[in-house]
């Protein structure tokens, strides 16, 4: 008995490869995952001993399907994922080398199309087509994970510049003088507003402030954001104090964002915005106090409204299913 061919379900993989977790899922034209799950990336490890693990994963998830599935494509999000190569060149946070030629690799094994693009892109891709983006054609999406990536959209459009990488927000300069960060410049951005900024940044106020905190008994290389993000939402003097030091920064260089494209909006994703109001309200506040006048109260700052979502998956699978349209393989 063969299954009906009306029965089985088109679905494209979207991955969303970041420097602590990668994250996958079958998610249909619609927008509607069919399956997900997500595995540690393991960023000291090379692209060789990388891809055999996800392959395996993502075998797994496919043989836990119910209903029969085709798998029209592959959508990947990935820090300095380069839409126009299809490669990623030397990303700060995964110890893959100067240029890996990602899309094909995938393509090979799988046998489908396969596209990348930078894993913040992909997320605005996502929260453009289902999240609080849906109608705006101007907009900016910071992500806010182990590192800051950003996704520019201008007149409903991603900008990628001439090279493909326009928009790493992360990776303006602060403080010329700041914290060195991996093989970034001195003082970027991201040395400061990001997972392992703010611990950075929590460990400083330790030491200068007297207050009392559950997170002074924490081991430097024990400690991590969620844990700073806990002790805000408790109250702590340092937690508090580190989440407004970090959105007076981020506020800073969204107010110079703000100066390039003028969006609509400013959708804030990731871990960090588990604090709530602790991050938002110092962001908003600076933000605005930094921003030329002619912008003021113009700007709204959002969370990403894909909660129970994955932001970046869904944006992965878009860009394929829009790649594919493309080409004309799907209707």
């Amino acid at each position: 008995m063969t299954t009906n061919q009306r029965d089985i379900r088109s679905v494209v993989i979207g991955i969303d490869i970041g420097g602590t977790n990668t994250k996958f899922g079958l998610v249909d034209k619609e927008g509607n995952c069919l399956a997900e799950a997500s595995m540690p990336t393991h960023a000291e490890q090379e692209i060789n001993q990388y891809l055999p693990r996800l392959y395996e994963n993502i075998d797994i998830l496919r043989n836990q399907m119910t209903v029969p599935v085709d798998i029209k494509g592959i959508g990947i999000g990935v820090p300095n994922g380069n839409y126009y190569t299809g490669t990623v060149d030397d990303a700060a946070n995964i110890n893959w080398g100067k240029m890996v030629p990602l899309a094909y690799l995938v393509q090979e094994h799988y046998k489908i199309p396969a596209f990348i693009t930078n894993d913040a892109n992909a997320a605005a891709i996502g929260e453009m087509l289902f999240g609080v983006a849906q109608g705006m054609k101007n907009f900016i999406i910071i992500t806010l994970g182990t590192g800051l990536g950003s996704g520019l959209v201008a007149n409903g459009q991603l900008i990628y510049g001439h090279d493909g990488f326009a928009g790493e927000l992360g990776h303006v300069i602060v403080d010329p003088n700041g914290r060195f960060h991996g093989n970034s410049n001195q003082g970027v951005l991201e040395a400061y507003v990001s997972a392992t900024g703010i611990k950075r940044t929590a460990f400083e106020l330790m030491a200068t402030m007297i207050e009392p905190s559950p997170l002074r008994d924490i081991a430097y290389n024990q400690m991590n954001a969620s844990m700073i993000t806990d002790a805000a939402l408790k109250g702590d003097a340092i937690g508090i104090a580190a989440f407004e030091y970090t959105g007076k920064l981020l506020g800073m260089k969204l107010a110079d964002a703000v100066a390039h494209t003028s969006p609509e909006a400013i959708v804030l994703f990731g871990g960090l915005t588990k604090a709530g109001k602790y991050l938002l309200e110092p962001t908003r506040k600076y933000m605005e106090s930094f921003l030329f006048p002619i912008y003021r109260n113009k700007v709204k700052l959002l969370l990403s409204g894909l909660e129970g979502k994955n932001a970046a998956v869904l944006g992965a699978s878009a860009l394929i299913w829009s790649e594919l349209e493309k080409k004309g393989e799907v209707k």
